[in-house]
């Protein structure tokens, strides 16, 4: 299987496939569901489209906590398969399906009480270690270890003396999320999908009683066009419901959004070399080591606002800087803040008003006919819902099939850039040697791209001066910019800088001080005029603006109005396009 770029050109070969061809499969939803599906159906050999309405992961898969994880405290709801599945998972993509991108980072789990609290605790993480074990697939991670407060305090020299009498340090995953989705898209694409972002659905086509495909619209040309079908797979996540009203008829559950946000501040505002997990009043809070800083979140609240934009209001950071100076030493302040983001997690309705003890269980539907709707579940199962929702479409098309369909294969099925990743580690001293570059450089290249980066080495290789860092991001290459329009599907400054990079949460200006720069690698990659250019400039720069405002605002009304004062990119010249 070579790699496919998701380039410019390749967007326009699938756009014509898709209106040209009928499939088997239509995937609505780039995010990680959505993704996943289409790489499960592609690999069973089904002729697969997936369109995204906005960019890959542009919603709530690329505003997790990062992590991989089986989920401590849904051992607490007694949720047993649910965190069995996942921490199955857990394993299968540290190891096999995305080493270059899932790593495992440990958590120490701080103890309050006396003797009760250690067995009570003690005996969840001996649990979620065996039941890692249990599943067969329990390699690369170590076990759980018990600590003194001395000794936890070694590893988090930032903890207060009193905020614990001694820890449980244990290892779960850490994921970059948005690009790890796109490289499902990508990887997707290699094996025959059909993949397009900025292309919304909006309607579904139905013959007599049956969905058989959806009108789309390409937001970059502004021409609609029909997509025809034998089963369609909505995976829109948040937005299940508003797509499943295009079928004109009631889906057989509703999803409800619950608003997470998380704030990002420099590793050095905190000692240590763990993660922290913190039990609140109302959910869990992480203190998670990322790259040069830490994300700290997150909050847990029912959301009935815009789905396309959730905004983080500032008792939404209030409340996890009151946490998490709880039982630090020295206070992090609203001034060590780099980045602050806010997502939604699509939790399946319950009865339970507390969107915290919502289900994180996934759900299939097959009410209407030709139509699947997948929703709920979390990050980590995404591989479980996608097969759930491929074993359902393949179930849908019964008859129309002419020949039986393979079962799931995706369990062995690695993520391009995860073949040779482990070799290419291992030369990295060379690789460093042969371009130029420091170790630490491509040892960043080697855990964003994988076996991958030799193709971002190669851009620097024929253009030197790619190989220099943005002026005012330096953990990032200007040739990272032009791989990811030319390659990884970024359309806009946004896609490159708050999901291909992290520069949107990763520096205090949030990204405005490299819309020039990274506006010029990609005109010239996207073909800009002048006028889209400063439009691109202009549209990110209102966007910080919004977002920076919303983060003033006292609740979620008024934060909400606040981040609608920047609307989605339009492109300008659609000539050009």
């Amino acid at each position: 299987m070579r790699p496919i770029a998701l380039s410019p050109k390749n967007r326009e070969a699938a756009i014509a496939a898709l209106a040209e061809t009928e499939l088997d499969v239509l995937v609505i939803g780039g995010g990680v569901v959505g993704a996943g599906s289409a790489l499960d159906a592609a690999t069973r050999g089904l002729s697969v489209g997936l369109v995204e309405a906005r960019d890959f992961a542009s919603g709530t898969s690329s505003r997790s906590s990062k992590l991989i994880h089986g989920g401590l405290r849904y051992l607490e709801m007694l949720d047993f398969r649910l965190v069995a599945e996942a921490l199955a998972e857990r394993s299968l993509l540290t190891t096999k399906l995305a080493p270059h991108l899932v790593k495992p980072i440990p958590f120490l789990y701080p103890l309050k009480g006396l003797g009760w609290e250690r067995l009570y605790a003690g005996t969840g993480v001996a649990m979620y270690d065996s039941m890692s074990a249990l599943s067969g697939r329990s390699r690369g991670l170590p076990g759980h270890r018990h600590l003194t407060r001395h000794g936890a305090r070694k590893h988090m020299p930032s903890l207060k003396k009193d905020a614990l009498v001694g820890a449980i340090r244990y290892y779960d995953g850490q994921v970059d999320d948005a690009r790890h989705t796109m490289f499902l898209a990508r990887t997707a694409a290699s094996y025959g999908a059909h993949v397009a972002s900025r292309v919304r659905v909006t309607d579904l086509i139905r013959e007599t009683d049956r969905v058989v495909g959806a009108v789309v619209t390409d937001l970059e040309s502004g021409k609609s066009f029909e997509i025809r079908a034998k089963v369609v797979i909505n995976a829109t996540g948040v937005w299940t419901d508003e797509t499943q009203s295009f079928a004109d008829e009631r889906g057989q559950f509703h999803v409800r959004a619950s608003k997470g946000i998380h704030i990002v501040v420099p590793k050095d505002r905190i000692r240590g070399d763990s993660g922290l997990i913190l039990k609140t009043e109302k959910s869990v809070l992480f203190v998670i080591p990322w790259s040069r800083y830490w994300i700290i979140g997150t909050t847990d609240t029912d959301w009935n606002l815009s789905k396309d934009h959730p905004a983080a209001s500032s008792s939404d950071i209030d409340y996890l800087l009151g946490h998490v100076n709880s039982v630090l030493n020295e206070p992090i302040t609203r001034d060590d803040i780099q980045g602050v983001y806010a997502g939604l997690r699509p939790l399946l309705a319950g009865e339970d008003e507390a969107t915290s003890k919502l289900s994180r269980e996934h759900a299939v539907s097959t009410a209407v006919k030709g139509l699947v709707v997948i929703a709920g579940g979390k990050y980590t199962t995404y591989r479980v819902m996608a097969k759930d929702a491929v074993d359902a479409a393949v179930d849908v098309m019964g008859v129309l099939m002419e020949r039986k369909v393979p079962p799931c294969c995706t369990e062995n099925v690695p993520l391009i850039g995860a073949d040779g990743y482990e070799a290419l580690w291992n030369q990295r001293h060379h690789l460093a040697t042969q371009h130029g570059l420091s170790v630490s450089r491509i040892e960043r290249l080697l855990n964003r791209y994988g076996a991958l980066a030799l193709e971002v080495l190669a851009l620097i290789a024929d253009k030197a001066d790619l190989g220099q860092p943005l002026e005012n991001a330096e953990d990032y290459l200007r040739a990272e910019v032009v791989y990811a329009a030319s390659h990884e599907g970024a359309r806009h400054l946004e896609d490159f800088i708050a999901r291909r990079s992290h520069i949107s949460i990763e520096t205090s200006h949030r990204g405005a001080l490299v819309v020039e720069e990274v506006a010029k690698l990609m005109g010239k990659e996207l073909g800009w005029s002048r006028k889209q250019r400063a439009a691109e400039i202009e549209h990110y720069r209102k966007r910080v603006e919004a977002e920076l405002h919303s983060q003033t605002m006292p609740d979620d009304e008024t934060a909400d109005a606040a981040r609608m004062g920047a609307a989605d990119v339009v492109p300008i010249d659609r000539s050009q396009h």
